[in-house]
């Protein structure tokens, strides 16, 4: 049996983490990668909250994001996939909860 080469844990983490996401169905675990994937200026504004499947549910601080993000969706779920892995999240709705 050949062996693969052995994978450094930032390569493993996101998959880890979305996987706890979509078994417990909570997505705070997918923070750090929402982070990264969307930019500092719209993490502060937005979370991640549940994994249903392969919709992930966001909250919003406001409806003005809620409008700005869904014009974004497809390339969100395009950055948020090179980290997850190709077809982990293949929609976002957004839910509004003021801060």
């Amino acid at each position: 049996m050949a062996r693969s080469e052995p994978k450094t844990l930032e390569s493993l983490l996101p998959r880890v983490l979305a996987r706890l996401a979509g078994e417990s169905g909570r997505a705070s675990s997918l923070m750090p990668l929402w982070t990264a994937a969307v930019g500092e200026n719209i993490a502060r504004h937005s979370r991640p909250h549940l994994l249903e499947g392969t919709t992930l549910v966001i909250s919003v601080e406001s409806a003005e994001w809620a409008q700005v993000l869904t014009r974004q969706a497809d390339s969100l779920c395009e950055r948020l996939n090179e980290k997850l892995g190709t077809g982990t999240v293949k929609a976002l709705t957004f839910q509004l909860v003021p801060r």
